[in-house]
């Protein structure tokens, strides 16, 4: 799907990023709370996370109202993150305020010794004002010493103010806020005192899906109220807006992603695995299938008891090995995507769709190598079987970038189209046959065996990679034009 030019200009986007100095800092418990404070204050805050992460943009988005966005500066180049971050900040009416939260530290990325894909690298393409939150936790002196090196690493990145996390009490909050405000010279405009009331759910792959939190927890409400609060209460909002307002204009890029064609004929209907189990979903490429043509129809493997009527699937990624029982319990479901991949309906899937639609998966991961995974029990259940291969989750861990290429014409694009991509599971994917056809190659990765991704059989696709569709730009067209062909 081609670009095309947008308006001359510039944009005035009020916005700021929060950033730490490394992983549980408390960034996303402190941006829930902060997007909370400002839309019950009547602000349209338009969220995004940097990097590849599907769970903390799905509270961004609940939170809201307004579809939370990634940005990665490893797979767009400088004019795709104005391109995301503006549509964002356009598409639902004017944003008033972007908040942008980060990943990891603030300097972590693709390598040692470049920006590449960091949070810093957004900072600077955005030129956004940036709040560095301080893991305060029995550091108070040393606290300015950590706020000086990050101020000091790289002086095109405008670190504005700090938030301290996990303060004790008034004693530890002025020791550490007079060291970091003598000694940096940067402004402390939030203290939040520890409270385990302010932690969210955790399992392996990170914090609990807002779509199933919600559900499954009795007090969720109570517990963004209660952590919206503590955000109003610790955090000196009205400094933070002045400091989202001193950000500069931002220059549009020349051409967009976001541009609605039109094609002949009906629009073809893909039905989107949407329930607790499959949830991981870029809004970018929903929102660019429906732009390339398509429409949208959600459907729940776990919940529905029959496929609705569709020309394509996609099924995304989540935790089916957490809902093994009431995946293989649903019959009529399986037999229906089964039914529709041997008829040639075109299929694909990411991750935790590829191992709904082989034929087994087991479950049952204990002890330290586990990652920090639940103990699972040990059991067997049967799946689709749309895709050759047995599913285990086991101690196998991956995340990581990838980079491929496609080695056969498919739902997702033709031969030798390129993709930057990433993979994060915990599973593998063992009794492959022999004479098993792959889509796609991977330069970078892992895959599901030898460098090899995208599982094929018939229309039907299944792999490991992720793909952002604001990033692999032929990715919504190639699925749209793919199932129109096969419905003609």
């Amino acid at each position: 799907m081609s670009g095309t030019p947008q308006p001359s200009g510039k944009k005035e986007i009020p916005r700021i990023l929060l950033s730490a100095g490394s992983s549980s800092s408390g960034k996303t418990t402190i941006t829930i709370g902060l997007l909370a404070a400002l839309t019950e204050a009547g602000y349209k805050v338009q969220p995004y996370k940097v990097g590849l992460d599907y769970i903390d943009p799905s509270y961004y988005s609940e939170i809201t109202g307004r579809r939370a966005r990634n940005i990665d500066g490893f797979l767009m180049d400088e004019e795709g993150v104005r391109d995301v971050f503006i549509h964002g900040a356009e598409v639902d009416e004017d944003a008033d305020i972007a908040i942008i939260e980060g990943v990891r530290g603030l300097f972590e990325g693709f390598d040692s010794f470049t920006d590449t894909g960091s949070t810093a690298q957004i900072a600077k393409i955005l030129n956004c004002s940036v709040i560095l939150i301080v893991n305060a936790r029995s550091i108070t002196r040393s606290a300015a010493a950590l706020v000086n090196g990050f101020k000091d690493f790289d002086k095109d990145v405008n670190i504005v103010g700090v938030i301290l996390n996990n303060i004790g009490g008034p004693r530890h909050t002025k020791k550490a806020t007079e060291a970091i405000e003598h000694y940096t010279g940067i402004p402390v405009i939030g203290v939040i005192h520890r409270n385990n009331s302010m932690k969210i759910s955790m399992r392996h792959l990170g914090l609990v899906p807002a779509i199933e939190e919600r559900r499954r927890a009795d007090n969720y409400d109570e517990r963004i109220e209660f952590i919206k609060n503590k955000i109003k209460d610790g955090i000196q909002i009205d400094r933070l807006l002045e400091m989202a307002h001193a950000a500069p204009e931002l220059e549009r890029p020349s051409k967009t992603v976001f541009s609605p064609r039109e094609i002949e004929g009906g629009r073809p209907v893909i039905g989107v695995a949407l329930d607790e189990a499959f949830n991981f979903y870029y809004h970018d490429n929903l929102e660019l299938l429906e732009m390339a043509g398509a429409d949208i129809k959600y459907f729940s493997p776990i919940h529905d008891s029959k496929l609705p009527c569709v020309d394509g699937l996609y099924l995304g990624g989540g935790y089916p090995e957490l809902f093994a029982a009431e995946l293989e319990n649903n019959v009529s479901m399986r037999e229906d995507i089964l039914d529709a991949s041997r008829s040639g309906m075109p299929i694909y899937a990411e991750c935790g769709g590829l191992m709904y639609l082989t034929e087994k998966l087991s479950t049952g991961v204990k002890g330290k190598g586990a990652h920090n995974m639940a103990e699972m029990p040990e059991s067997t259940h049967d799946m689709v079987g749309a895709l050759p291969g047995h599913t285990l989750m086991g101690h196998k861990r991956v995340v990581s970038y990838n980079i491929g290429e496609l080695a056969m014409d498919s739902v997702i694009g033709k031969t030798g189209n390129s993709f930057r991509g990433h993979e994060f599971h915990h599973s593998e994917v063992t009794e492959i046959p022999k004479d098993a056809e792959f889509a796609i190659k991977l330069s970078r990765g892992t895959g599901i065996i030898d460098g090899w991704d995208g599982l094929t059989v018939d229309n039907t696709l299944g792999c490991y990679a992720h793909l952002v569709a604001s990033s692999y730009r032929e990715f919504a067209g190639s699925f749209v034009d793919f199932v129109m062909e096969n419905i003609q």
